[in-house]
């Protein structure tokens, strides 16, 4: 890894910086350019931005706006007793690894920062003007990029550091929106048996970046069982998944029933069926019935219970259009998942993720969920609205890309979407002829304790980074 960048990266890793608790690094940064005489804002949302004159020969190249977020993820494992609150990121190096003693790395998106600061202090980097742009909160609201103005930014041509594959360059990335479908509970006595069912063991992922994998979702398939035995039982209780952006790897239900015997053959059929369809996706489900007893004194209503089972089992899950054009081509285009049932006293909560390249079809999407919640008595609460960075077929970064890294590496860049939430979108928004690009070294298994980087990948993406800036002169 270049010296100036890792020497910085170990600086910000010292210093907390969780979604939502940025002040201290937001202030670092501050601090940091006031030392070096650079003019710099930072704003109530704690977004810095830093900017640095143009080097000789360059004063009439466009300005060039380089972009990362200041947050980061903070997981740990089980036996780690890190506080993120006030303990630094102890980094291990491990070869080419850079990796942490059991908690998140950082390298999302520390690594950006590390460049920009590494940019920032070096007087021998040939570049144009430059407007560091460092964003807060990006991993939970992006509410530090939708909290920006224009006040202080004048470049048109934007770089995005938030790639985690070395050569992989993206132009486009989806938008997204969460709706929350609540049913409001009715509920009745009685005094007869129920079932537990769990749906367990699936793989899951990420529904951005797996969606097109055909995984089973927990929750569709809670769906398909409770349908099957519909007109046999009433639901108790009904749960699953954990986080709208990841696809459900697990459910759980409990059912009453005066025909035990009888639903619990429907539901080993219908698991039987369900084993055979996903052999080869998602070969290790698991679903269960047991006997739960007669503790279980209210059930949901019949009109509760079939609005909630109709509801996700009609409910569409999954790849919904995908790009055809020769850049983009076998690209995920627009999608949605069913990512949490949870029940309260009141209400029967079923949050669903929408992602969309255009925001014209995430529209659509939320429009046939609306309809169809609508048909079964649900309300619906949106929440959490960002925009896509739709495709452009024009774009002279990405031309300027096309050759500068085949020079630089001897390889052709790949030049693809990413159908996961960038700031790149809001920024179009904000600076609406902005040129984006966003590309990265390569970091794995991010938002994880086990997330690592390569010091080589990093090193050779920053003496890219500079190569393209030397390259920006017109």
């Amino acid at each position: 890894m270049s010296e100036e960048v890792i020497k910085w990266f170990r600086e910000i890793s010292r210093i907390p910086r969780e979604s939502e608790k940025e002040k201290r690094i937001s202030d670092f940064l501050v601090k940091f350019a006031k030392e070096r005489n650079l003019e710099v804002y930072q704003d109530e949302a704690l977004n810095v931005i830093i900017k640095k004159k143009a080097s000789k020969g360059y004063e009439n190249a466009p300005t060039v706006i380089i972009q990362g977020h200041i947050d980061m993820v903070c997981e740990k494992t089980l036996d780690s007793n890190h506080d993120f609150d006030n303990d630094p990121i102890e980094l291990i190096q491990e070869g080419d690894i850079l990796k942490a003693n059991k908690t998140t790395l950082g390298a999302d998106n520390g690594i950006a920062i590390a460049y920009s600061l590494a940019l920032l202090d070096s007087d021998n980097t040939a570049h144009p003007n430059l407007e560091i742009v460092c964003t807060a909160s990006e991993e939970t609201n992006m509410n530090g990029a939708l909290s920006l103005t224009k006040e202080h930014l004048s470049g048109e041509i934007i770089l995005n550091i938030d790639g985690e594959e070395e050569g992989i360059f993206l132009i486009s990335s989806a938008g997204g929106i969460t709706p929350l479908v609540k049913f409001q509970l009715e509920k009745e006595s009685f005094n007869y048996d129920c079932i537990k069912v769990k749906i367990s063991n699936l793989q899951g992922g990420h529904s951005g970046m797996e969606i097109d994998k055909q995984r089973a979702n927990a929750i569709k398939l809670m769906g398909r069982v409770l349908y099957a035995v519909k007109d046999l039982i009433n639901i108790v209780h009904i749960s699953g998944g954990s986080k709208d952006n990841a696809i459900a790897s697990y459910a759980e239900f409990i059912i009453a029933s005066k025909n035990i015997n009888e639903v619990k053959e429907i539901i080993s059929k219908i698991y039987s069926d369900i084993k055979n369809e996903y052999e080869f996706e998602d070969p290790d489900i698991i679903i269960t019935a047991e006997d739960a007893g007669n503790e279980y004194k209210e059930m949901f209503s019949r009109k509760t219970t079939d609005d909630i089972i109709d509801f996700i089992y009609t409910a569409p899950y999954g790849v919904e259009y995908m790009f055809n054009n020769d850049e983009l081509k076998g690209i995920v285009k627009a999608s949605l998942n069913l990512g949490i049932v949870e029940e309260n006293e009141k209400e029967v909560i079923i949050t669903i993720s929408i992602r969309s390249a255009l925001d014209s079809i995430l529209n659509e999407i939320r429009n046939k969920i609306k309809i169809l919640a609508r048909r079964m008595n649900a309300d619906v609460e949106e929440t959490s609205e960002y925009p896509s960075w739709q495709y452009s077929k024009e774009s002279k970064i990405r031309d300027i890309v096309l050759k500068s890294y085949k020079d630089f590496s001897g390889k052709d860049p790949i030049i693809t979407a990413v159908h996961a939430g960038l700031e790149c979108g809001i920024l179009k928004n904000l600076i609406p002829n902005a040129d984006i690009i966003s590309f990265g070294p390569d970091i794995f298994k991010v938002h994880t304790p086990e997330e690592y980087c390569s010091i080589s990948s990093v090193n050779r993406t920053f003496e890219y980074l500079k190569k393209l800036l030397s390259e920006i002169k017109q």
